[in-house]
Parts: C-alpha cells; sequence; structure tokens
C-alpha cells in the first residue's frame, strides 16, 4: 500500500509538497485520476483521487476519510537521553514509531555523552517509519530538555518552536473505538515510569505490571536514560515527582535497545 503525506490541506483538497508529489508523479507514475491514500499525520488516512499530477505539486480531492488509521488505545512519551552515536538514536526513532509512539523527548541528563541534539533529521526518520508501518499519526519529536526541567514539567516544544498538543489519549483506534470513546469520559489516567537501576535500594516492578493497573486511554510516560544511566539525583527527583522504578529484566541493555524495548512492552500489552 502506498501512503503520501500532506501537511496542507483544505477542507477536501489536499496539497502534497515537492518531495511527496516527485515520489508520487514522477516515482511512482500517478496521473491525474488516479486513487491515491494520504495520511495528515494527526491520525486520519484519506482515500483521495489525484487532481493534478504536478511533480512540482500534486493536488487531490478527498473522497473518504478514516480517523484513527493504524492508532493505538494509549498516548505514549518516551524521554530518552540521546546517545554518543546518533545513528543509534536514529534507529530508537524509527523502530518506535513502527511499534506506536505520540512524543519523543531527547533529554540530557548530567550524566550524557551527547548533550546537543537537532530533531530535524529524527523527524524526517519519524514520517518515513509512520508511512512504511501504515500509521496515520505522526509522533512528535520534541526539542531537547534537561532531565531535571522534563520531571519537573517544563513545557515543550516541537520543531519550529511550536507547543507540543496534549496527549490524544482519547484517539479513537480501529477494532476498539467504542472502548476507547468511554475513556474519554473520564479523568485521563496518567502513568509515569523510569528505568533506572537504583541499585537495590528501590523496587522495581516491570512494565507489565506496572500497566496491568492501567486502563485503556491512559498517557504513559517512561524516562531512559544515558549510557552511564541518570544520576542518583535525577532518578530521586524522578520518583519524588511520582514516577515509578521499573526493570526490563536482568539483561544490560544499550540506550536505544532499552527504550524500543520499553515501547514494544507498552505496544503488546494493550494490543491483544
Amino acid at each position: 500500500m502506498e501512503i503520501f503525506y500532506a501537511k496542507q490541506i483544505l477542507g477536501d483538497e489536499i496539497f502534497l509538497d515537492q518531495e511527496e508529489s516527485a515520489h508520487c508523479v514522477r516515482v511512482l507514475r500517478h496521473k491525474t485520476g488516479d486513487e491515491i491514500s494520504v495520511v495528515d499525520g494527526q491520525g486520519t488516512m484519506m482515500r483521495c483521487r489525484l487532481t493534478d499530477d504536478s511533480p512540482k505539486g500534486a493536488c487531490a480531492t478527498v473522497l473518504e476519510r478514516f480517523p484513527g488509521w493504524g492508532g493505538h488505545p494509549y498516548s505514549l512519551t518516551m524521554a530518552v537521553c540521546p546517545t554518543k552515536n546518533n545513528d543509534r538514536f536514529e534507529w530508537f526513532v524509527e523502530k518506535a514509531t513502527e511499534v506506536g509512539v505520540d512524543q519523543i523527548v531527547p533529554v540530557i541528563g548530567e550524566r550524557s555523552e551527547r548533550r546537543v541534539f537537532k530533531p530535524e533529521r529524527s523527524h524526517k526518520i519519524a514520517l518515513s517509519a509512520m508511512k512504511q508501518s501504515l500509521k496515520a499519526q505522526l509522533p512528535i519529536v520534541a526539542e531537547p530538555v534537561s532531565v531535571k526541567d522534563f520531571i519537573k514539567g517544563t513545557t515543550l516544544t516541537a520543531g519550529g518552536d511550536r507547543p507540543l498538543p496534549l496527549p490524544a489519549a482519547s484517539r479513537p483506534y480501529p477494532g476498539k473505538c467504542q472502548r476507547v470513546g468511554a475513556v474519554a469520559t473520564t479523568a485521563t489516567q496518567e502513568i509515569k515510569m523510569i528505568c533506572y537501576c537504583f541499585e537495590g535500594e528501590t523496587l522495581r516492578r516491570s512494565i507489565e505490571d506496572v500497566l496491568a493497573e492501567a486502563a485503556e486511554g491512559a498517557n504513559i510516560t517512561i524516562m531512559i536514560g544515558p549510557e552511564g544511566d541518570f544520576s542518583p539525583e535525577e532518578a530521586r527527583l524522578a520518583v519524588e515527582n511520582g514516577y515509578i522504578p521499573v526493570h526490563l529484566g536482568p539483561s544490560r541493555l544499550r540506550t536505544e535497545t532499552a527504550a524500543v524495548t520499553a515501547a514494544t512492552a507498552v505496544y503488546l500489552h494493550y494490543i491483544k
């Protein structure tokens, strides 16, 4: 299935940017009158008919909309310290998008080896992974923020300094729309977890154990530290602010592996 992404949508008119237009017209040879599938990055897939096959700016008319296409019945924010090798973090962004994530927040900790992070490339990787995995919701890759500021709830920004939207915990989910809709009428449950060693002084639970107490539509946040882990002060601050200490099993995992494992644990808990 070919998926195209459009940021500019005016009523029932879809306008593809130059990159998407070239791929649609020059690479895939679509012509005026062809039906194409377009996602808006906000959770809706649209069946469209191409009305202008210009490779510099193709246009289409919406024939049918499918809200919640390829969605998931939870909202997941992954706050992950960027890795020293940026390719590893980008691998996490790709795989987390394929599994299902709503926000990716690069957090800079006291022990982080990479202290500068530019989200533009990760945004492009997330966009490609969204289309490849047949999803209509584009994860937001936020601007980096310090671990302590994130824990304290500092307002996040995405590319272009636009505010991040509130997590859409009640987003429609195919096959479970009625159940998710019911969640929207009640207070949204917030679950915050931190993966940290704690060296035996604090009881850690599995992610599955924590999620067993969660409802569909929960807003879930998971923090993953750098190669040298969070500092004791960061871990203490997280627990003081309601984060639940969790583990990912006995293996010692790299940052990006731990992050993908955590995102997958959430996905497998809900997608049954």
